[in-house]
């Protein structure tokens, strides 16, 4: 089965990909030809979802399925949550993001914070959504090379089983270890579930 993931963000790609292994074959924006910067004008990663998903389906007519993903973080009562991807400014850089909350977050002791993703799936024109979190803290530096985002200062709790002493962030895990555990993983595995129901 074809399904268009509506993002030209290869680490999501990946990720996705990874997790749905060889049943489905996975579709980027630029497989279609679109090449527009899709809207993002919603206040709730939910709404986000749903629109770009809509847009695509509308206008190319093709099952798709689209994400939004927020990082919450209690000390700063729930930011950068919806706006998790251009909180230093309409660049999205992910360093200056990251520089940005660790700022706002020295000498604070609560670094509790939880990722959440959402994923409005529309096939046979009909909507599903799915949804995961991970919880776990801040740190107070970077940690790691993989992963992208906010990946090296995001510590998930609980922690991967692994011979190695010490909390990790996302981004000190390989692909395989952050997606049984994380929040893209998660919604991600629902949405795989959901699949293989209607291929039954």
């Amino acid at each position: 089965m074809k399904l268009v993931f509506a993002t030209n963000n290869k680490h999501k790609i990946e990720e996705v990909q990874h997790l749905l292994k060889g049943n489905f074959k996975l579709l980027s924006l630029q497989d279609i030809n679109c090449n527009e910067e899709l809207d993002e004008t919603g206040n709730t990663l939910e709404a986000n979802a749903t629109q770009k998903a809509r847009y695509i389906h509308e206008k190319y007519k093709v099952n798709c399925f689209a994400d939004d993903t927020g990082l919450e973080i209690d000390a700063l009562n729930g930011k950068p949550g919806v706006y998790s991807a251009r909180y230093a400014g309409e660049e999205r850089s992910a360093e200056k993001n990251i520089e940005k909350v660790l700022a706002e977050m020295k000498g604070i002791e609560n670094r509790n914070a939880k990722f959440k993703t959402t994923i409005s799936l529309i096939i046979n024109n009909k909507e599903n959504l799915f949804e995961g979190i991970i919880n776990g803290h801040i740190s107070t530096e970077n940690q790691g090379n993989n992963g992208f985002g906010y990946d090296p200062i995001f510590i998930p709790h609980p922690q991967p089983l692994s011979p190695r002493r010490g909390e990790r962030s996302f981004a000190e895990m390989s692909m395989e270890e952050k997606n049984k555990i994380s929040h893209r993983g998660i919604a991600v595995n629902k949405l795989v579930e959901f699949l293989n129901k209607l291929k039954t």
